[in-house]
Formats: C-alpha cells, structure tokens, sequence
C-alpha cells in the first residue's frame, strides 16, 4: 500500500526516468538457523538432542507400525475363520442336496 504511494508521488515529480530496480522491502533478511528451523547438516546438526529426538520419533513411529501390523494380523485371522466356516457351510449343503458323492 505505501509502495504504490511513493511510485505516484516520485514519478510527476522527476519524470520517467526513474525505474526502481527491485520493490522496495520492509522486513529484515534472515540468515540461516535463525529461524529454528531444521538443521541440514554438518557438526551443528550431530549434536545429542538431535539424535535424541530422531531416535524418539524413529521409535514412535516403528510402534505405531507395529500396532498397525499386529491389527491387520488379526483381521487376517478372523477372515481365514470366517471362510472356513463359509466352506464347512457350503461343503454340508452340497452334501445335503445330494449335489456331489463324496
């Protein structure tokens, strides 16, 4: 909003000779690790807290596979029951209904 204000008020006043090379910036630059972000490498990335905290999420993560794993495990153990009863089922009536001679 100030931006604009400023190119209207410079430019009847000098003419169009000016051309700005680039937009005028309010913040601040930011070097690098100010911003707490993470850390890409190096020294400074080796330190105990980081791997610490990688190993906690590592672990977090394995766990939470694992339950996930042993879930789907035992969902598999119901449907393998619940087909052989559907198979028993089947194998009686064809009995009963004279289908096969077995």
């Amino acid at each position: 909003m100030l931006r604009p204000t400023i190119i209207k008020t410079l430019k009847p006043a000098v003419g169009s000779a000016i051309v700005l090379a680039r937009p005028l910036s309010i913040t601040a630059g930011r070097m690098a690790g100010e911003t707490g972000g993470i850390r890409s490498g190096g020294e400074a990335a080796a330190d105990s807290f980081s791997k610490r905290e990688k190993a906690g999420e590592d672990f977090y993560v394995k766990q939470k596979e694992k339950e996930k794993l042993m879930a789907l495990k035992d969902k598999l153990r119901q449907q393998r029951t619940h087909l052989d009863e559907l198979d028993k089922h089947i194998d009686e009536l064809t009995k009963a209904s004279g289908g096969e001679h077995n």
